[in-house]
């Protein structure tokens, strides 16, 4: 029995038309019968058609027109070829030109069903595809980079431009910005959206190992290698390669990754032969690579290779109005994934996130949601259930000092530390500058003063 599956019959002697409408009808199937192609073919433009079904030799147009429209239109569809003159080269030439199976009539009920069956299964695994990969598009897609500040804005602008092009895109910011989460929605914005996206971590493995997994090895070149293995440049074919932590890559594996940049084609591990490889490159760092340029650590033309788009990702300390979303969001995933009560966060404690310097970032801030969902013994979320680093004022400072660098101007650092307080004390009064100023135990005109100043934007 099928799983409604629906098919479109297409055949110009309707006698014909009523057997078959009756016999796949009892099988379970869904059956449109037609004893006119064209009609057929309009009918595909309005309508969910799983399997074609057509006779040959028909009227107006032939069952090579129909195939030849349904494998330009819907490319996924599976078409099944009926025909009464069937002979070995008019079988092979509709085989070739995309026909899923070839009956010749008088065929017998068994053997029609077997076919009808078999398309219809290769149309379910095309309609599990489609929407597994839709599923990906919403996970993956630009639509999880959540945020409203003016920061992530100008990163989902340049996702949004970079995207299209073949541009190998370098994405540089601290532990835990999200930066594969942004390699991932530029892979499912682009063109290459169908094809893999194959990530590799350079820090994780070994530079020996590593080679292996980026090139591949063939069979016998250093000891294990037991069978030829394809890398991840292969693999990735058609598709995007993100490479986390480029920072990490060894001179050597440097110099092999040039040359795929420059002439798309590699060598695998102990081989010869040269593979070509259709392939866009996305790396990310939180090294500063000029610097390790400078440093000699990393080849000055590669990084010019690398760096043809860069993004900037920006830590989450300033993107602070971006934190209770980011909050939000985790929270309903906790909630999705693990089964557990919804609960809000008190504004109180929301507020002590929001000031909160997040030195390991959105990463950090997930964990930190994921436990007080976890732990918290009642609905409201207050600022006890919070960890201690994050609720305790005086270790919030230390920590805030802590990021600054060893040697730096006083004055200049303590006017910034200013503004950067005066921004936090606006975001927790939701831009209220009365309240803000409250905050600070200061006026409102001298706030105002503050914000004329530092040139900060008091809504």
């Amino acid at each position: 029995m099928s799983d409604h599956s629906h098919l479109l019959v297409l055949d110009d002697e309707k006698n014909y038309l009523l057997v078959l409408e009756a016999l796949l009808s009892d099988a379970g199937y869904k059956v449109t019968a037609l004893n006119d192609p064209e009609t057929g073919l309009a009918f595909l433009e309005e309508s969910e058609v799983d399997v074609v079904i057509t006779d040959m030799k028909m009227p107006k147009l032939t069952g090579a027109d129909v195939l030849a429209h349904v494998k330009k239109n819907y490319p996924q569809t599976p078409v099944l070829i009926m025909t009464a003159f069937g002979t070995i080269e008019s079988a092979v030439e509709v085989m070739r030109t995309g026909a899923f199976d070839y009956i010749t009539k008088p065929f017998s009920n068994d053997e029609l069903l077997l076919a009808v069956q078999n398309a219809s299964e290769l149309a379910k695994a095309h309609r599990r595809y489609r929407l597994l990969h839709a599923n990906l598009e919403e996970r993956y897609g630009l639509k999880q980079i959540i945020g409203r500040s003016r920061a992530i804005k100008d990163v989902l602008a340049m996702v949004d431009r970079a995207a299209p092009s073949k541009s190998t895109v370098l994405i540089t910011g601290e532990s835990g910005t999200g930066k594969e989460l942004v390699a991932r929605a530029i892979h499912f914005s682009s063109p290459r959206k169908d094809g893999p996206f194959i990530s590799v971590n350079c820090m994780a493995l070994n530079p020996g190992v590593l080679e292996s997994e980026l090139f591949g090895h063939e069979k016998g070149s250093f000891t294990g290698a037991v069978a030829m293995k394809r890398g991840r440049f292969e693999l990735a074919h058609g598709g995007t390669l993100f490479l986390d932590e480029i920072g990490e890559l060894s001179q050597d594996i440097q110099v092999k990754l040039l040359r795929v940049l420059q002439e798309r084609k590699i060598e695998r591990v102990g081989g010869g032969e040269e593979v070509e490889v259709d392939i866009r490159v996305v790396t990310a760092t939180n090294k500063d690579l000029m610097e390790e340029v400078q440093k000699g650590n990393f080849r000055e033309d590669l990084y010019y290779r690398l760096n043809v788009v860069h993004i900037q990702l920006p830590p989450l300390r300033e993107r602070r109005e971006d934190i209770p979303l980011l909050a939000t969001h985790f929270a309903d995933k906790v909630v999705r994934e693990q089964n557990v009560e919804r609960r809000a966060f008190s504004t109180e404690a929301m507020d002590y996130m929001t000031g909160y310097e997040w030195p390991g970032n959105i990463r950090q801030l997930e964990n930190v949601v994921e436990r007080c969902m976890v732990l918290a013994s009642h609905e409201m979320i207050t600022v006890e259930d919070l960890p201690q680093e994050i609720r305790d004022e005086e270790t919030q400072l230390k920590s805030a000092v802590d990021l600054l660098p060893v040697k730096l101007d006083l004055g200049e650092t303590l006017e910034k530390i200013e503004a950067a307080l005066i921004r936090r004390a606006l975001v927790r009064s939701d831009f209220v500058q009365v309240k803000a100023a409250e905050m600070l135990n200061i006026s409102k005109s001298l706030l105002q003063y503050k914000l004329k100043k530092y040139q900060i934007t008091g809504h």
